[in-house]
């Protein structure tokens, strides 16, 4: 019996699939190898799992976060067991919402999905700039930021989380791991970039409203002329940042690793994504509002920015408390209990309802995923199993 050879001698030993060529004097055997890459394959999902799971328990208490703002309330959920308090959740919530009229919920649902896909648009443009758009689909594209931005705005850790999510998808797709962490530092600029500039343009038409918040922090007692001087620096930056790209700066570089500088059309993109993300989102607050002692949607834009971005970089999640005390310092007029309603809807609309339609995207890119690497791995069994044949008798 002769064992037949697939290969030259020195020559890499093909190996089907997405696994890189292996080498005769390669430290692991072949098998040792295709084991340990089926460890890997099996590991993701199960982390998918335990995400799902993870996200379920913290939709569950973010809902008893939002109900038990109410003291009264508060003191009933301590009381009560599992059922008691989802009733009592159900009804707090219901009765919140019911002050809203269905017009509001219809603006608010569109302004949502505007964000969202405004969001999606950042990974492409992230895509674009790393030349890598060819072969991955809008929809992959959506479902991989609705997912990242789902967890991410809920957890708080943004970059750890939406680093996390976006590894799993997009290495899937041939994206290495330097790829991914530029995409993810490019998405994360994007939205700093459009923070910047919506929060210049507002504090240049409306100056007065850092006013109130200096009740909050002493660092807002500032004049309606250093709130615009500021302004008008914010803009200055973002201006700055568009001519280095219309001067093509080089690319920084870092031993082997190289950053790009983002060309002119990539920079134009951001000048259209990112507030367009940031407008649907302040928009779902504006349309949940009342129309009576309604400031106005800059004024509703600028609290969004100032309070969004507070409860962003203390990572809380969800912004709760930061951004129900930013919105009533910046709006005295309206009634507490249609900013709460309002905000309660912003974040049922933008975090909450994203978060539920998130888990079984998990469940299914995760299935996919094992089901493929089941078929790799039997692939893999009968292209190394080596058929033996006779030898001619002499």
């Amino acid at each position: 019996m002769a064992r037949k050879e697939s290969w030259r001698a020195g020559a890499p030993i093909p190996i089907s699939g997405s696994y890189p060529p292996i080498r005769p004097d390669c430290p692991l055997e072949p098998r040792d190898l295709h084991q340990m890459k089926r460890v890997l394959d099996f590991f993701w999902p199960a982390l998918g799992f335990v995400a799902v799971v993870w996200s379920v328990r913290l939709l569950y208490q973010k809902l008893l976060l939002e109900a038990s703002i109410d003291d009264r309330v508060r003191h009933l959920l301590e009381e009560g067991g599992l059922w008691s308090d989802i009733r009592i959740v159900g009804a707090v919530i219901g009765h919140k919402l019911a002050i809203i009229p269905a017009q509001g919920y219809v603006l608010a649902g569109l302004s949502t999905l505007v964000a969202y896909a405004a969001l999606a648009w950042y990974d492409r443009i992230a895509l674009i700039h790393l030349k890598r758009e060819n072969g991955i689909s809008w929809i992959y594209i959506a479902a991989c930021s609705f997912v990242t931005y789902a967890l991410s705005h809920n957890i708080g850790a943004t970059v750890v989380s939406g680093g996390m999510v976006r590894y799993r998808a997009y290495t899937a797709k041939g994206l290495s791991a330097a790829e991914v962490a530029v995409l993810v530092a490019l998405c994360s600029y994007t939205f700093a970039f459009g923070t910047i500039l919506l929060l210049g343009f507002v504090l240049i038409s409306e100056p007065q409203i850092l006013g109130p918040l200096r009740q909050l922090s002493p660092y807002f007692a500032v004049g309606e002329t250093v709130a615009r001087s500021t302004g008008f620096a914010l803009l200055g930056f973002c201006a700055l940042y568009t001519i280095g790209a219309w001067l093509r700066l080089p690319p920084l570089r870092f031993r082997s690793f190289e950053l790009k500088y983002p060309r002119l059309p990539i920079v134009l993109r951001q000048y259209a994504a990112a507030p367009l993300e940031l407008m649907g989102a302040a928009g779902i607050i504006y349309f949940a509002l009342p129309a009576d002692g309604n400031p106005g949607f800059f004024i509703v834009l600028g609290a969004f920015l100032l309070s969004f971005s507070a409860g962003l970089l203390s990572q809380v999640p969800g912004g709760v408390g930061v951004m129900e005390a930013v919105f009533l310092a910046i709006m005295p007029g309206m009634p507490a209990t249609s900013v709460f309603a309002a905000l309660l809807v912003w974040r049922l609309f933008y975090l909450i309802a994203p978060l539920a339609f998130s888990i079984p995207i998990i469940l299914l890119f995760e299935r996919a995923q094992l089901a493929r690497a089941n078929a790799r791995a039997h692939e893999i069994a009968a292209e190394t199993a080596t058929p033996k044949t006779e030898t001619p008798a002499h």
